[in-house]
């Protein structure tokens, strides 16, 4: 029997005789409401805890006071019970970032973080919980909780918990006009004790299955870190020696997921990703999302991340997302937000105050090459794929505005144009005209291709699931690459590290007549860490030296070519240029120091010789 059942039987047993005796007995399920009950967590009155009965077997709590520990704050859910088992660990929240009170630097302690309980019924009308103790309110539609912290500087984080009646979802949303400082990410964590959720996800899911039977993220077992804090290898005597296990492992892109979670014994619990309109880093960008240890599996939900941010994170958008329960199999459709209209959110855009883009086609597309549409801005992002026949797409759902609409050729940005956005309406093109492709210049000779991805090198099939180190992967130093003999696939590597494979060559050919005038070497990059870039010696001519990329937190070894795409070129002088064998060296070069699978690097894109035009 939960108490908070108990305590509202035994204020009506005054009134209603053996009332006490039959509300001790009855289900969630049979309360037929919703409803917060306010509790006080050792009688105290400065120690508010407001509990929300669904209605449909989920119960969880969230705290209303400071606690005064790093692992639990304000506005914390300090409960979630389903189906009568707890899933939430007492001693470390779950919440926003490190907990509410640490999301800006100088603001912690008891009043540093507000929170509100409330009903809300069908017209948006509100309901404050009660201040007595055990005190219980019940509505038949919506409940909601407003967790806000403001920062020295004016800024205002909003982070909110809503349930409907007869759901077990919690939905969420989180709006911020300036970004934390203390952690700079926005995220949502759910640690949950590793008996009750054991398990990862299905294949094919953000951390899912994989074919040897494991999760990318499933660090049990494991026994040293590899590198920093957060990838972790295994002993000499496990079955998995050699192999990699890592958080920053479970990622996929955007726009190939829609949820992620784990399960346990009758349950699963899962997050369902919003539009995903206020993160930063487009539909390719790939960040961690779970981690299972042998104390937890951790859900995180990211709305922004640090990690090889490509972008300004964006402001002032409101981040919708939801934690479902059910009893074991993978959500199958998307939970109903309809009602969300009416719970009073900051930020909340209605379906009929947002607009989108058609585009009747797209001319110029490379046959069996995936495409994406985007649409992005300061304030949001989204995007879609095109007909795979006509090249139509339809973007819908954005926020008013005005945009750029990119072509991605894969992952390569192949066409930008100028769009606006009005709501209830769609900003109509007739066809876009690809005239940006890389590839539609003719090449001497090409190494990969020019999509925006390494994939097609040695070990591009891994990058995302494994460290650099890992015994799965192939030999990152190779021998020269001669041209119209070596495959990508097995004799060109997918990164170049300053101080692992440094100095790839490439030997070509050229007839007489080829080299009478100057040739275009193309080297194109996806990302590139501690300010690495190519430079290159072509016979006994050397380069210019491209100036320095930003300096990106770690990437490659963390499982992410995304970053930003990048094209250098060089005309090398026909002079230099012989008949017959020609010897083409890269490096890559940087003014930072760093060893091993830590140094200056990139990842290569494509490579090709053309003609000057």
């Amino acid at each position: 029997m939960q108490p908070w059942i108990s305590s509202l039987a035994l204020q009506r047993s005054a009134r209603v005789a053996g009332a006490a005796l039959l509300l001790a007995t009855l289900t969630p399920v049979a309360l037929a409401a919703i409803t917060i009950t306010t509790v006080y967590d050792g009688g105290n009155l400065a120690r508010p805890q407001y509990v929300i009965n669904t209605d449909s077997g989920l119960v969880f709590r969230v705290r209303g006071y400071d606690n005064g520990a790093s692992t639990t704050s304000a506005g914390d859910i300090s409960s979630m019970v389903f189906n009568g088992v707890e899933y939430a660990d007492a001693n470390r929240g779950t919440h926003v970032n490190s907990g509410a009170d640490f999301i800006y630097n100088g603001v912690s302690g008891p009043n540093a973080v507000a929170v509100k309980a409330e009903l809300v019924d069908a017209e948006g009308n509100l309901t404050p919980a009660s201040t007595a103790p055990n005190g219980v309110v019940s509505g038949e539609h919506y409940a909601r909780v407003t967790v806000t912290v403001r920062s020295t500087l004016g800024g205002v984080f909003t982070h909110y918990y809503m349930a409907r009646r007869g759901e077990h979802n919690i939905h969420m949303g989180t709006h911020f006009t300036e970004q934390p400082t203390t952690d700079a990410q926005v995220r949502f964590i759910a640690r949950v004790p590793i008996s009750r959720l054991p398990n990862g996800g299905p294949a094919g899911t953000p951390g899912g299955l994989s074919s040897q039977g494991t999760w990318a993220g499933d660090t049990r077992g494991t026994s040293f870190a590899v590198e920093s804090s957060d990838i972790f290898g295994f002993p000499a005597t496990s079955p998995f020696a050699g192999q990699t296990r890592s958080k920053h492992y479970a990622n996929m892109r955007l726009k190939d997921w829609q949820y992620f979670g784990g399960t346990g014994n009758n349950v699963g619990m899962w997050f369902w990703r919003g539009n995903n309109e206020g993160n930063s880093g487009g539909p390719f960008y790939r960040c961690l999302l779970q981690q299972i240890t042998t104390t937890y599996n951790e859900l995180t939900y990211m709305v922004n991340y640090g990690q090889a941010q490509t972008e300004p994170y964006r402001l002032g958008v409101l981040n919708l997302y939801t934690l479902m329960f059910t009893t074991g199999a993978p959500p199958t459709a998307a939970p109903d937000t309809r009602w969300h209209r009416v719970m009073g959110l900051v930020g909340y855009v209605p379906p009929e105050g947002r607009g989108g883009v058609v585009v009747g086609g797209l001319t110029g597309r490379v046959p069996g090459v995936p495409y994406t549409v985007g649409l992005s801005n300061a304030q949001a992002q989204y995007w879609a794929d095109p007909d795979p026949v006509t090249g139509a797409v339809n973007l819908e759902g954005a926020i008013p505005g005005n945009y750029t609409l990119t072509v991605f050729k894969d992952e390569l940005p192949v066409q930008t144009l100028p769009v606006t956005v009005t709501a209830n309406t769609s900003f109509a093109l007739d066809h876009i005209a690809i005239t940006n492709d890389p590839a539609s210049t003719p090449a001497l000779w090409r190494i990969g291709e020019w999509n925006g991805t390494p994939k097609e090198f040695i070990n591009g099939d891994k990058l995302t699931d494994m460290h650099p180190s890992d015994v799965r992967m192939a030999p990152w130093t190779v021998g020269p690459f001669v041209v119209g003999q070596s495959n990508p696939a097995t004799d060109w590597p997918a990164y170049q590290w300053q101080r692992v494979n440094n100095g790839l060559v490439v030997r070509f050919n050229l007839r007489r007549g080829q080299n009478t005038a100057p040739l275009r070497l193309r080297i194109g990059t996806t990302t590139a860490f501690a300010g690495g870039r190519p430079a290159v010696v072509v016979n006994s001519w050397n380069s210019s030296f491209p100036s320095a990329t930003p300096n990106l937190t770690r990437n490659l070894t963390t499982g992410s070519y995304r970053g930003i795409n990048r094209l250098y070129t060089w005309d090398i002088p026909a002079s230099q240029l012989v008949v017959g064998t020609n010897t083409l060296v890269i490096n890559t070069i940087s003014g930072t120091a760093g060893a091993g699978f830590l140094s200056p690097s990139i990842a290569f894109d494509a490579i090709d010789l053309v003609r000057v035009p």
